[in-house]
């Protein structure tokens, strides 16, 4: 299945979002955590506002290290709430969703629920 990007490019915000979870959940890679936020802004029941986020690169990886093994898994739930929105599935709105749900799911993490130790981001899930 062919990814809605090549790369996934977060803000200096974010990556400073995610330097704070990585430091309180022992999670060390960037990539378990974007799929942590990723999951939690999917199951949100608004659309993620639109808003223009930053050109700047904060963190940067490739899709397969983003997706792994669940690649396949992502680009279908990524692509079945771009249809559940009423959005379209092509590349540049999935990648344009795929984003703000990071940086929102991100935000999630960080900010609202207070993730302060893996447990709690396990209870999050649940």
């Amino acid at each position: 299945m062919e990814p809605p990007v090549d790369r996934v490019r977060l803000s200096s915000e974010a990556k400073e979002q995610l330097i704070k979870l990585k430091r309180t959940t022992k999670i060390e890679q960037w990539n378990i955590l974007c799929r942590w936020a990723f999951c939690l802004s999917l199951v949100e029941s608004t659309v993620p506002s639109s808003v223009s986020l930053p050109a700047d690169q904060g963190i940067e990886m490739t899709w397969r290290v983003f997706g792994g093994e669940l690649s396949d898994v992502f680009i279908t739930a990524l692509k079945y709430r771009c249809c559940q929105d009423g959005l379209g599935t092509d590349r540049q709105t999935l990648a344009e969703q795929l984003r703000l749900h990071l940086h929102r799911g991100i935000g999630y993490l960080a900010e609202e629920r207070q993730v302060n130790e893996i447990e709690e981001l396990i209870e999050t899930a649940l």
